[in-house]
């Protein structure tokens, strides 16, 4: 895994502008349990906000993105992206950044619970984070992500 959340000036090409636009997607190891129950997570406490897009890792966007990020070469479980605006760059988290940048986007006590989280040292968090990752493939069986077809087309790869 790598070290710590990242962002970018860079704008991405063809692949990621194409499905992009503005919204922000969360990519997702596409092959684990853990993950996908993260999403269903996702999916069911995110109230009326259905903004966030979700993709695999696997598929095209995240090799496009790994394309143009070396630094995302060995991340296999969740990256935060949001794409490049007039005001601000692209960003990209991962790790704990990426984990507090999610419940932050969920709001209600989740925010909370998020900005909480960005006052605990960076090392304490991306050690707890990377237990999880190291054992997520044990904590949740595998589990099909079974979107609804209202969600289905938050899905950039499915």
């Amino acid at each position: 895994m790598a070290s710590t959340g990242s962002t970018s000036s860079r704008s991405i090409a063809d692949p990621i502008d194409a499905v992009t636009a503005t919204t922000p997607i969360l990519l997702y190891d596409g092959t684990c349990g853990f993950c996908a129950n993260s999403v269903q997570f996702v999916l069911r406490h995110e109230g009326r906000r259905d903004a966030l897009r979700f993709a695999r890792l696997e598929g095209p966007l995240g090799d496009a993105l790994r394309a143009r990020h070396p630094e995302l070469a060995s991340i296999d479980s969740l990256i935060w992206y949001e794409p490049a605006t007039a005001m601000a760059p692209e960003r990209l988290l991962w790790q704990s950044r990426g984990v507090l940048r999610v419940a932050r986007y969920l709001g209600g006590v989740w925010r909370l619970l998020g900005s909480l989280g960005m006052i605990v040292p960076r090392p304490l968090l991306d050690a707890a984070y990377a237990w999880v990752a190291r054992h997520r493939k044990q904590l949740a069986a595998e589990a099909c992500l079974l979107p609804t077809p209202a969600q289905r087309r938050r899905f950039i790869d499915l």
